[in-house]
């Protein structure tokens, strides 16, 4: 039998709550940050259920907005900002899975913005445009274990005119506030608790694969990769295990903590895939993984016996790429992007887009866009020299 995790307060990289129940104490926290008017920011399908009514209830029935796609984008955006403008909200509490969190924190931003929200593309110093003083607190709440989004100082946002995803950013981006509730994400089913704990997987491994020098985020995220190797096949196969939710909670915003660091290419793959075939996220993360792993495992031998050692397996490449395929298939993870719907024959605008990603620059070994394209058509044709 498993002991229940404590209740505990966190101040890194921001002020964490968790523990079962911790929810309970919102209508407090908004009190202490003089947040009087929030506007509940979630998705349409969260909205709907009975946790999400009794939050908003206990905040005197505040508004709710909820036209968010599953890859947010930028209308979603604009129509969000005018809810809070017209609602005279003084605050966000943004609750549910990477989405609304992004989409939240993208709101809080653009509240008391007169630029357009691209003009804060993370590129250069373009978040020195940003009237920071205007922007709105925020509160994130994550009802899925994998973005990290609540740790997160930005926004992944889809451009409509370009078919893009960008990185808004800014580092007040970082929410004021997390609650960590393992009873919020009770009600995940299998499939998504699979694809959002192999997301934060990904974020772990491409942020300790990542070539910079940050001792302190490799540490985090050969710690998280432990914790999901135990705990998210518990909270696979019996979603009501509160001791498992915990631990991947915790392992998701220790993904996010580490990737200050760096992500790589399979996040480079994933973005202009998201935008261009609205997929889910965490699980073309979960199948482009091998494959991305393939063509770098010339670059990352040196980076395996740590790994190994943190997840218990013998010491080599092999020993770990063939434990993560097995993990993926324990998950019920497709081998294939054919696998969710998806062919080769926009194969030569992904290469280009990848590369442009921001992503790519953090990956262990420069890619060109030839290489995306073909690592994307391995993935739809389940190519792997395995």
């Amino acid at each position: 039998m498993h002991q229940p995790l404590p209740n505990t307060n966190w101040n890194f990289p921001t002020n964490i709550q968790f523990g079962n129940g911790r929810v309970q104490g919102l209508p407090e926290l908004c009190e202490q940050m003089k947040v009087k008017n929030p506007l509940l920011v979630t998705d349409e399908g969260l909205a709907q259920f009975d946790f999400i009514k009794n939050i908003q209830s206990s905040l005197n029935n505040a508004s709710i907005y909820s036209a968010i796609k599953a890859n947010p984008n930028g209308k979603n955006i604009e129509d969000g900002v005018q809810v809070y403008k017209q609602g005279g909200h003084d605050g966000i509490v943004a609750i549910g899975g990477g989405s609304a969190l992004d989409a939240g924190k993208a709101i809080g931003l653009m509240v008391g913005q007169t630029r357009s929200m691209w003009d804060f593309e993370d590129v250069a110093d373009n978040y020195l445009r940003v009237n920071a003083q205007a922007m709105a607190p925020v509160i994130a709440i994550p009802t899925t274990a994998g973005t990290g989004s609540e740790v997160g100082r930005a926004s992944l946002i889809v451009d409509e005119q370009t078919h893009s995803k960008k990185i808004i950013f800014h580092p007040n981006m970082l929410p004021s506030q997390v609650i960590l509730d393992p009873e919020l994400t009770l009600d995940l089913p299998a499939h998504i608790t699979s694809a959002t704990g192999l997301d934060a997987f990904v974020h772990n491994l491409e942020a300790y694969l990542s070539p910079g020098f940050h001792p302190m985020a490799d540490g985090i995220a050969l710690q998280g990769m432990a914790l999901i190797k135990e705990w998210l096949p518990l909270a696979y196969a019996d979603g009501q295990h509160l001791v498992a939710r915990g631990h991947m909670l915790c392992a998701s915003t220790m993904g996010a903590t580490a990737f200050q660091k760096g992500l790589g290419g399979v996040h480079a793959l994933a973005h202009p895939l998201g935008a261009i075939f609205d997929k889910h996220h965490g699980l073309l993360n979960a199948i482009l993984l091998p494959y991305v792993l393939q063509k770098n495992s010339p670059v990352i031998q040196h980076k395996m016996p740590a790994l190994c050692a943190a997840l218990g397996l013998a010491s080599g490449y092999d020993d770990f790429f063939n434990w993560l395929m097995a993990f993926r298939k324990q998950l019920g993870t497709p081998n294939t992007l054919a696998d969710i719907g998806l062919d080769t024959q926009r194969s030569a605008e992904i290469g280009p887009l990848a590369l442009a990603d921001p992503s790519s620059g953090g990956n262990p070994q420069v890619l060109t866009a030839q290489d995306y394209t073909d690592i994307f058509i391995a993935a739809v044709e389940g190519g792997l020299n395995k």
